[in-house]
């Protein structure tokens, strides 16, 4: 599985199947590219699937310690391994916080994008947490001691549940991603240096009509992180679109996806 080098980082990724068309997938949270695996081999008889580790996860190596992922650095990334692997038009796809690199990819190159594929995508409603991070210095170590000193974190999480702020679930997932040192670095570093990722709709809308982008979205029925009334808004600006809601809760979202094309392309290949 290679590496592509660029500006002291390193992206890890891995490229499979043989279809014509060229596909990007981007995984979520607490995850590396192997989460996806499912769902790729699915893919990989219509795509070429790229399948990459974010920073912070996986094997991927960001090289610029807390400074900030900016979009101009991500296109800059982006438009090296497109000249690297001689590719011009790709899809691209993201599940929960890859959902975020699914739509910056998008507004970099939106000529060149053929379709978007989310999945329970973080990037289109802004979050609570990411919002914290772009605050005053002050705010930004008041940040940082929750989430590096555990203790606090606990507090937190007992005190929204208590009224109710978040929803159990929601408490659950975190707490599942901040019980070891190694979780806890992931969740600041990733907040931290990911906080510019953050969307216009409105302009992102405009850019998928004006270019005529296929938009995909699947939401888990059961999920308590990524729900369908935060989707609705930012689909009913966007005519043409499919949207599907599957039997499943955020964990299992990728595997129900992946299930959900195996059946779709059963059918077409019955016909």
């Amino acid at each position: 599985m290679p590496d592509f080098t660029f500006d002291g980082s390193s992206l890890h990724y891995t490229c499979t199947g043989s279809g014509k068309r060229v596909l990007w997938v981007f995984h979520g949270f607490g995850q590396t590219l192997r989460n996806m695996d499912m769902l790729v081999q699915q893919l990989s008889e219509q795509f070429t699937v790229y399948s990459f580790d974010l920073f912070f996860h996986g094997q991927s190596v960001w090289g610029h310690k807390e400074n900030t992922l900016s979009k101009l650095h991500w296109k800059a990334l982006v438009e090296a391994f497109l000249i690297q692997e001689k590719i011009d038009r790709f899809s691209v796809l993201g599940f929960s916080m890859g959902g975020k690199f699914a739509l910056a990819t998008l507004e970099s190159f939106p000529e060149r994008i053929e379709e978007l594929i989310l999945i329970a995508p973080d990037g289109v409603k802004t979050n609570f947490w990411y919002s914290l991070a772009t605050y005053p210095s002050w705010a930004k170590k008041a940040f940082r001691g929750v989430v590096i000193r555990p203790r606090r974190f606990q507090q937190l999480a007992l005190w929204m549940r208590r009224l109710r702020v978040v929803d159990k679930g929601v408490v659950r997932f975190a707490q599942s991603q901040m019980n070891t040192r190694e979780k806890r670095h992931r969740v600041y570093f990733s907040w931290m240096v990911f906080k510019e990722l953050a969307f216009d709709m409105n302009h992102m809308a405009r850019l998928i009509k004006q270019y005529q982008i296929g938009v995909s979205m699947f939401i888990g029925k059961y999920d308590k992180i990524i729900t369908e009334a935060n989707m609705r808004p930012f689909l009913e600006k966007i005519p043409n679109h499919t949207f599907f809601v599957l039997e499943s809760g955020h964990n299992r979202l990728v595997e129900a996806v992946a299930e959900h094309y195996a059946k779709e392309f059963s059918v077409h290949k019955s016909r």
